[in-house]
C-alpha cells in the first residue's frame, strides 16, 4: 500500500470532504480516516480538529451524521474523523463484541497480548496521524484540536491531558470521563493493559486532570436523557477532579438529549467555535 490512498472525495460546502485508507506502523496494518478540507484550505494551512467516535463507529460516522462541514467551511477549520480501531485483524475475540475489540479501541496503546500487535490507537491519533495530515493536507498542526463523543469523548480528553502542548483546545460529547470506575472501562481496561489498575488510570481523564492542567477551558456537553449517563458516564466525577485540580471546565447538561448524533448535530456548532476562538487567537 502506497502512504496514502483516496477512496473517495467530494465537494462540499465549497470545501473537500474525503475518506482515505493509509498503512499504519502504530496499528499494524491499514487504518482508514475522513478528512474535511474547508475552502479557505485551497490557499493556506487551517488548523485541524479531531473528531473522535464512540463504539460500534467507524470514520463514516462523525463525517455523515455530525453535520459538522458547513460550520467547519465558514471557520476554516480541517476536520478529521479517524476509524475507532484496526480492522480484520484476525484476532481470535476482536469481533462480536461490541464493548471491546474492533470498533471499541478505546484509544488506548494496548500492552497485552494478543492486542498490543495492532491496538495502539493512542499512539496513532497523537503521532501517526498527525505527521500523515502534515504530509498530505494543507494543514497546521501547531493549531490543533481534538473532540469526540462517549468512547471518543474519553480519547479527546485523556489524549489532550497527556500531551497539553499538542493541543490549543479541548471538548468532548457524553464523554466517559472514569473509564477505571464504569462497566465499559474495567471491561475493556485490563484487557488491553493487563491487571495492574495503574496502567488503567493512565488513561483514565479524571486520574490525568489530577495530575496536569490542560491550558484552557474544557469543553463539555451531555444530555439529560442519555441512558448511559448514571452507570457509564459519570460526569459529576470529571467536574469533580476538575475543581480539585482548579482545571477550567465549562459542563453543560441538556434536558431531553440523548447519546445520539442527533445530540451531537444539535451543539457541533458550538464545539466548532469553541475550537476556532482557541486555534485562531
Amino acid at each position: 500500500m502506497s502512504d496514502i490512498e483516496i477512496v473517495a472525495e467530494q465537494r462540499c460546502f465549497g470545501g473537500v470532504q474525503g475518506f482515505y485508507r493509509h498503512a499504519s506502523s502504530a496499528c499494524g496494518g491499514p487504518m482508514r480516516v475522513a478528512v474535511y478540507q474547508p475552502p479557505q484550505a485551497a490557499s493556506q494551512a487551517c488548523p485541524v480538529v479531531y473528531f473522535l467516535a464512540g463504539l460500534t463507529s467507524t470514520e463514516e460516522t462523525a463525517t455523515i451524521k455530525a453535520g459538522a462541514q458547513r460550520i467547519a467551511a465558514e471557520l476554516g477549520l480541517v476536520l478529521v474523523m479517524p476509524d475507532t480501531s484496526p480492522r480484520d485483524t484476525g484476532i481470535d475475540g476482536a469481533t462480536g463484541d461490541w464493548e471491546f475489540g474492533e470498533g471499541a479501541g478505546f484509544y488506548v496503546d494496548a500492552t497485552a497480548a494478543p492486542w498490543s500487535a495492532r491496538f495502539r490507537m493512542h499512539s496513532y491519533v497523537a503521532d501517526e496521524l498527525p505527521a500523515l495530515l502534515a504530509r498530505h493536507f494543507p494543514v497546521d498542526i501547531t493549531r490543533s484540536g481534538i473532540t469526540g463523543h462517549s468512547m471518543g469523548g474519553h480519547g479527546a480528553l485523556t489524549i489532550a491531558l497527556k500531551h497539553p502542548e499538542r493541543y490549543r483546545s479541548a471538548s468532548a460529547f457524553a464523554p466517559i470521563v472514569a473509564p477505571t470506575q464504569v462497566p465499559w472501562g474495567r471491561k475493556a481496561l485490563p484487557r488491553y493493559l493487563g491487571e495492574d489498575p495503574t496502567a488503567w488510570a493512565a488513561y483514565d481523564a479524571c486520574e490525568l486532570v489530577r495530575e496536569r492542567a490542560f491550558d484552557g477551558e474544557i469543553l463539555i456537553d451531555q444530555g439529560e436523557s442519555d441512558k448511559f449517563l448514571a452507570e457509564q458516564l459519570r460526569p459529576e466525577l470529571f467536574d469533580q477532579a476538575c475543581a480539585e485540580s482548579g482545571q477550567a471546565l465549562r459542563l453543560r447538561r441538556h434536558a431531553g438529549y440523548d447519546h445520539s448524533y442527533y445530540f451531537i448535530a444539535s451543539f457541533i456548532e458550538d464545539h466548532l467555535r469553541h475550537h476556532a476562538q482557541a486555534l485562531y487567537a
